[in-house]
């Protein structure tokens, strides 16, 4: 049964005059949340209050929250390091007076109440050491779980399956180890999925990128291993960081061109990916971070690089890439900083020298570029990685793809769009 939310409004409402709005605690509001970033409403593990009794002392809870009860008890049994002292008010049926718990009213309609819920739990920075209990997925109304910094270990249990309602999983910066989460793959209203600085390992499950409500993927340094799933190209996700784990093989030849790509951001960097930077970068028109630095990339830049009219930061340093810097890289309009070091770049043009005039960061060195300095040692540069690599990728395409008219070429997003649309079936 459909139920009606107010809890950003129910704590605006509730929340003491004198409690300040800031980063570190309390329930996020919208996506971004997680590593202590976005806009947040009551008071977190560092409140002495952090939310209103809504009980009388000494009365029974609300039955939505009996099962919460028994779930917080159980985990406060699995943890064994409270150096704060935040689980100090786990103490009896009041479970909305909690630290670190927060509360919000459920209603089947604007007219009739069916009592307190809990719905959101930050325990963000609080140091504690433990393993996360099974019966917490019985938190079934529970949308934000925000756990950052502190030294749970262990795996993610199977059961949170059960959290339906969970929108922000933020498990970033403690000790987890094990496979990628699986039960993660079946919480059909998450948005936000953090699991950066842990110990996970194996490879990243295809599943994840076909869910098209997830809104940010934060898996980097992990330890997760294999080749990049072939279904990042169809990622609906504007942000994906996946840099510092130990992924290889190739960027998938279809990136950039399934319908829908809405990507802003995208870390790939130091890795062990290999091949061809394909020619459907070109089509993430809203793209602001490119960064696929430190792996082993080769052959020549695609000219629809071109079409990155959004772009700011593109990072393709520390690869084997090769060939002329073109015009259509370093005119960019929004271009803020573009690094090429370490590779084997045999020239650049003349928009290139200009970057440092436009305030825009422009790192070349140890590239094979005649009369620069700073560059490799010409017996490096004798043989280029990749030389004879052909990165043109996109059936049918006899000519180089570019955004806007290159060597006689006029092809806009769109026709290249349309183009691929024929060849490239959609996702199921």
């Amino acid at each position: 049964m459909e139920r009606t939310w107010l809890l950003a409004l129910l704590l605006l409402h509730i929340m003491p005059k004198e409690e300040a709005f800031g980063v570190g605690g309390g329930v996020g509001v919208g996506i971004g949340g997680g590593g202590g970033g976005g806009v947040w409403i009551g008071g977190g593990i560092n409140s002495p209050n952090p939310n209103p009794n809504p009980n009388p002392p000494g009365s029974s809870s609300s039955p939505n929250l009996e099962a919460a009860y028994n779930a917080l008890q159980a985990w406060k049994a699995s943890i064994t390091e409270d150096p704060q002292g935040v689980l100090h008010s786990w103490v009896g049926p009041d479970v909305c007076s909690y630290k670190g718990i927060f509360c919000a009213d459920s209603q089947e309609n604007f007219l009739e109440s069916n009592g307190p819920v809990l719905a959101g739990i930050d325990l963000n920075r609080a140091n504690l050491l433990g393993t996360l209990a099974p019966e917490l997925s019985s938190l079934t109304d529970l949308t934000l779980l925000h756990l950052n910094s502190n030294r749970f270990s262990g795996s993610v249990p199977g059961s949170f399956t059960g959290l339906t309602s969970l929108q922000e999983l933020d498990l970033s910066n403690n000790r987890f180890s094990g496979t990628f989460p699986s039960s993660v793959l079946s919480m059909p209203s998450l948005l936000y999925l953090d699991l950066r600085y842990n110990s996970f390992s194996g490879p990243i499950p295809p599943e994840l990128f076909t869910n098209s409500k997830l809104d940010a993927v934060l898996l980097n340094n992990n330890r997760f291993d294999g080749d990049l799933p072939e279904t990042l190209a169809s990622s609906q996700a504007s942000v994906v960081n996946l840099a510092n784990n130990r992924l290889s093989g190739s960027i998938p030849a279809t990136f950039g061109l399934m319908s829908g790509n809405k990507i802003r951001e995208i870390l790939l960097l130091n890795n062990q990916l290999t091949g061809c930077i394909p020619e459907g970068i070109g089509l993430f028109s809203d793209m602001e971070v490119f960064d696929v630095s430190y792996n082993s990339l080769m052959g020549h830049l695609p000219d629809t690089v071109s079409c990155l009219n959004q772009i700011e930061v593109l990072n393709l340093g520390h690869n084997k890439l090769s060939g002329v810097l073109p015009d259509v890289v370093c005119s960019l309009k929004s271009l803020a900083n573009l690094t090429v070091a370490y590779n084997f770049f045999s020239g650049f043009s003349h928009e290139c020298t200009t970057l440092p005039f436009r305030n825009v960061g422009f790192d070349f060195a140890a590239n094979c570029i005649p009369n620069r300095q700073m560059q490799r040692p010409q017996p490096d540069c004798s043989v280029i990685p990749g030389g004879g690599l052909s990165c043109l990728r996109i059936p049918g395409a006899s000519k180089p793809l570019v955004c806007g008219a290159i060597g006689g070429l006029s092809r806009t997003v769109g026709d290249l769009a349309g183009t691929v649309g024929d060849l490239i079936p959609a996702p199921p």
